[in-house]
């Protein structure tokens, strides 16, 4: 089980510890909110087992781009989904629409401040931490975000 606590911007996976960055907006299920939503949730798809570390993806594809200062310069306002995706399904009532939202667990930039919440409603990984917690997750994997 995966275990993101908002609180100390911090997801844990069996004895691991990683730093993260959630929603700027806060915690909420609300569509168009940019919240994080809190509860029970599953792995409802993994996405990009095969790319490189700063691969670019837009609508959960990916762009043949890899992630570089010059390209953040060209388009700094670019949400950056980058190297791999835990798409997130929401298994309680009042977060059922957590997949139809586009939650995610995504790599970012990895000068992008992680522990402080900043997001726009993903949870935010260093591109290595993301890969490493995707080659060890499995689809269905229960994740708690509290």
């Amino acid at each position: 089980m995966i275990t993101i606590n908002i609180a100390n911007q911090t997801l844990t996976y069996q004895d691991s510890v990683y730093s993260i960055s959630s929603a700027a907006n806060g915690v909420g299920e609300i569509e168009g909110s940019f919240c994080t939503p809190l509860g029970k949730f599953k792995i409802a798809e993994k996405i990009g087992s095969d790319l490189d570390l700063g691969a670019v993806l837009v609508g959960r594809v990916p762009t043949g781009e890899i992630y570089s200062k010059p390209l953040f310069k060209q388009q700094p306002d670019r949400d950056w989904i980058l190297s791999r995706i835990l798409w997130l399904d929401g298994v309680e009532v009042h977060n059922k629409n957590t997949k139809q939202r586009y939650i995610y667990i995504h790599g970012s930039p990895d000068e992008f401040l992680l522990g402080v919440a900043s997001s726009k409603g993903c949870i935010r990984m260093k591109n290595s931490d993301i890969i490493q917690l995707f080659n060890q997750v499995k689809t269905g994997e229960e994740v708690v975000i509290q």
